[in-house]
């Protein structure tokens, strides 16, 4: 297990390696000018070089990578175009909502998608069998912006029950963790129901039962845990690309977090902190997959990492 966590931890730098190099290439080579956007289209051709010499945009762009790459190498993302503050204060003000946000969809997901995909597999063919898979297939469908709009016009507009927008307390929180968390809950149902539906005609499940298990016994000792591993992997897989689809939750809901702080800076050309929020999402998934993949093995000791 120990070479196993440091070779995926090695992995994970290579990772992280070509995605940086690949945005920072993207970012330079795309159009636009920083120093232009920050001073206005009015701007005198004096200011927009004194704004390239303070950026350091007159550069070569070899040797703005050699910068760059020897301010990562220190764990330094460079100063905001925009805001001249340290990219990594800006992401550690950002980085706790967008958390709450994933973690609160997460849980709105397991909590409804789990049960319904394993009780849809207990009872195929039945009425919760047809109205998970509906479910699970609405949820897949349905765009998060429409999504979103729809919950604020009928749960904000008309029944007044919480904000249209905004951070504060939990009443903030539940449109945008449910337009978040609508699409994990959909494929967490459909996957935890072929799971079980697998697991429960396997040959050792009819044995258990021929040797008078009782069934409560069964679905706890062989069927749980066998459908375990295949649910962590994929609570693991959106767990992680939770944090790219926040972008357009947050945005919608003027949500503080990572996502609207990356489209933000996007517009704004802004790109040490399009870098760093861009490699925050990268390390977020590699982590939590690295975490489920762990859980994995201690769940099930018939996997081998090899």
């Amino acid at each position: 297990m120990q070479r196993y966590i440091i070779r995926r931890l090695l992995l994970a730098v290579v990772i992280v390696w070509f995605v940086s190099v690949a945005v920072f290439v993207v970012l330079r080579l795309s159009p636009g000018d920083p120093a232009l956007l920050q001073q206005g289209i009015n701007a005198t051709p004096e200011k927009v070089r004194a704004v390239h010499r303070e950026l350091g945009l007159d550069d070569p762009l070899h040797v703005r990578f050699g910068h760059y790459v020897s301010r990562l190498a220190v764990f330094d993302l460079g100063v905001s175009f925009r805001t001249r503050e340290p990219v990594a204060q800006l992401l550690a003000k950002r980085l706790w909502p967008t958390f709450e946000l994933v973690a609160a969809a997460m849980g709105f997901a397991i909590v409804i998608g789990v049960p319904l995909g394993f009780v849809a597999a207990m009872r195929p063919g039945g009425v919760i069998d047809a109205a998970s898979m509906f479910t699970a297939v609405s949820g897949l469908s349905i765009p998060k912006f429409w999504f979103g709009l729809l919950l604020m016009y009928l749960f904000a507009l008309k029944l007044g029950w919480f904000p249209t927008f905004g951070y504060g307390g939990w009443w903030y929180l539940v449109l945008p963790a449910v337009t978040l968390g609508v699409s994990p809950l959909a494929l967490l149902a459909r996957t935890t129901r072929a799971a079980v539906l697998e697991v429960i005609n396997a040959d050792f499940v009819r044995t258990a039962r021929s040797k008078g298990m009782s069934e409560t016994r069964v679905v706890r000792w062989h069927v749980m845990r066998n459908v375990a591993v295949i649910v962590l992997t994929t609570l693991g897989l959106q767990f992680g690309s939770l944090m790219g689809q926040a972008v357009v939750v947050e945005k919608l809901f003027s949500w503080p977090g990572i996502g609207s702080l990356l489209v933000d800076s996007v517009f704004a050309r802004d790109i040490p902190a399009v870098q760093g929020c861009i490699l925050l999402i990268v390390l977020f998934f590699l982590v939590v997959n690295t975490l489920v993949d762990i859980a994995c093995a201690m769940i099930d000791p018939r996997i081998k990492y090899t």
